[in-house]
């Protein structure tokens, strides 16, 4: 998607100066549940004034951050029916719509962010985008939500060091499972409940990004972060698919190449985000524990897989593509 990226942008502000076949001028809204200082809210600021001069004025967007308009499922219908165009949405609560989207919910699916990336600007992405946009929610550009890694009282660095170990995940059957293949005991709660229970020892990890380890102060009521990344569940920009393709084929290039501009302008700062709230959590004395080597990881989650394609074989085409994925 995004190697291609320069040609179609400049090739979208151009073509602005031609689209007389464009009956008025539009304005479009977009839902993010993020505030002010957030890489997303800025990508999707950013968004709004690159859309305005790639179409020529042709289309206006109207960013509404914090979740006004909505909370994440309410607003992912909206976008779906069209009664907004526009929605930053994390991949997890579209799987159950569109279970092309569950790749990225299957742990240890991508070995890194880079990996994950690579595997949805190709054929992996392609598949995934083309069933979000038959369900009405079509992805213009793919946003970094980082990786999820094990946070505990003790290095994580094998499968081993998991067993025995209450951890706290999402509830999801696919996140349980991953914690119970390794021997431990996953313990799923509500996430404002994560750090008294750290802290009074009724769970012995749990698991999330760096920026939101900190920001929630897990750090301190931990001493280890260990970078599993067995989670690397992506965000999108997505957009109504029949607004879309109501455009002509200048206007929807116009439209994405502003989409994967301002994906690019998120990637850099979230990334710059992760690597200070990394500094900052060993500046408190969090020690951080690289894991060279994820395969005995990925190796423990043969039930995991082997339970779920039981349970849905036509994804199997999907997760041989990602781990094919160099």
């Amino acid at each position: 998607m995004y190697q291609k990226l320069g040609k179609i942008f400049i090739g979208a502000v151009a073509a602005a100066s031609l689209l007389g076949n464009v009956a008025s001028a539009e304005t479009w809204r977009a839902w993010n549940i993020h505030n002010d200082g957030h890489p997303n809210t800025a990508a999707m600021d950013r968004f709004a004034e690159l859309i305005d001069t790639s179409t020529g004025g042709e289309i206006t967007l109207e960013v509404f951050h914090g979740g006004v308009l909505g909370s994440q499922p309410d607003a992912i219908e909206q976008v779906r029916i069209g009664a907004i165009e526009i929605g930053n949405f994390n991949l997890g609560p579209i799987g159950p719509m569109v279970k092309e989207a569950n790749l990225v919910s299957l742990p240890f699916i991508f070995k890194s962010v880079p990996h994950m990336f690579r595997v949805l600007e190709g054929e992996g992405g392609e598949i995934m985008a083309a069933a979000m946009g038959e369900a009405g929610i079509l992805p213009l550009a793919w946003i970094d939500a980082g990786a999820r890694s094990f946070y505990a009282q003790k290095a994580i660095n094998t499968p081993a060091d998991v067993e025995g170990l209450k951890i706290r995940v999402m509830n999801n059957d696919l996140y349980t499972s991953m914690i119970s293949a390794m021997g431990g005991n996953p313990s799923p709660m509500a996430f404002s409940e994560v750090q008294q229970a750290l802290k009074t020892g009724v769970v012995d990890g749990a698991e999330n990004n760096f920026p939101s380890f900190k920001s929630v102060g897990h750090y301190e009521v931990t001493t280890n972060y260990s970078l599993s990344e067995h989670l690397i569940i992506p965000e999108c920009i997505c957009v109504n698919t029949a607004k879309f393709n109501a455009l002509s084929p200048e206007m929807q290039a116009a439209v994405r190449g502003a989409a994967e501009e301002a994906a690019l302008y998120q990637r850099e700062l979230w990334a710059i985000g992760t690597e200070q709230a990394r500094k900052d959590v060993e500046a408190a004395g969090i020690v951080v524990n690289e894991i060279a080597d994820k395969s005995p990881f990925q190796d423990a989650m043969v039930s995991v897989y082997e339970d779920y394609l039981a349970a849905n074989p036509e994804m199997r085409k999907l997760v041989e593509i990602a781990q094919s994925t160099e």
